[in-house]
């Protein structure tokens, strides 16, 4: 009869099975690490932040200035860093910005026909300009004789410079309901808006490039209004073409 090898211990077994736990690092682990990575803290600048300046026993009344230095080190580079983000978000959306209008005046300038531009004004501009409403007003002082296309408004004559100001071209407002008779039936969805002042011709009528989204916020008095400016006369230098094609 042969013996069979005799299982181990049940403690053996256990501790065979258990986890391997790491072992604690200790000051000088960490020291040689540094060692070895020099330029760790450059590759990690996050680290200062965990750290806590060393402060020295200088006596009685007498105030360690090199450790407010640090201190004050440390909240600064907070700040860069803050400041550093905030930079790169706002150059990131402003990128994009400028990508949207840009394909939105390149829509306007390939319109096949005067009416297939007033379509891409009033259906697609708010798709390219990620918003939620795009109309197109005009000033006029006669009556509309038929009904107008979607999307296009008459105005009263006036209305733009009492909007906009005699010499402004674009006027963005983070938080005001939308006006009916800029927006229309979808009015009231608009909580932010901007509005561009349209120049067609001397002869022409001025119109005027209504904008409107959903979020509060989404125009501020503190966004750059030259990308918008840009659409506004690729709009009108655009529509001035079509009206007088032979000039």
């Amino acid at each position: 009869m042969v013996d069979r090898p005799r299982d181990k211990p049940k403690v053996e077994r256990d501790a065979a099975l258990a986890p391997v736990l790491p072992q604690e690092i200790s000051g000088r682990d960490i020291l040689a690490y540094l060692k070895q990575h020099p330029d760790f803290l450059e590759r990690h600048p996050e680290a200062l932040r965990l750290l806590r300046a060393p402060s020295r026993e200088v006596g009685e009344g007498v105030f360690d200035f090199q450790h407010f230095m640090i201190e004050r080190l440390r909240g600064e580079l907070a700040r860069v860093n803050l400041e550093h983000r905030t930079l790169i978000a706002a150059s990131r959306g402003n990128l994009a910005s400028q990508g949207r209008v840009h394909k939105a005046a390149l829509a306007i300038l390939a319109a096949p026909s005067f009416e297939q531009l007033l379509q891409i004004v009033t259906t697609d501009l708010a798709v390219l300009l990620d918003v939620d409403i795009v109309t197109l007003g005009v000033e006029s002082s006669a009556s509309p004789a038929r009904l107008m296309p979607h999307g296009i408004h008459l105005l009263k004559a006036g209305t733009v410079d009492a909007l906009l100001g005699a010499e402004r071209a674009v006027l963005v407002q983070a938080d005001l309901p939308g006006d009916a008779a800029l927006f229309g039936g979808a009015a009231g969805l608009v909580r932010s808006q901007a509005l561009l002042r349209v120049s067609i011709g001397r002869s022409a009528p001025i119109g005027l490039l209504c904008i409107g989204a959903r979020r509060v916020g989404r125009f501020n008095p503190g966004l750059g209004t030259e990308l918008l400016s840009f659409l506004a006369r690729v709009l009108g230098i655009t529509i001035a073409q079509w009206l007088s094609p032979g000039r």
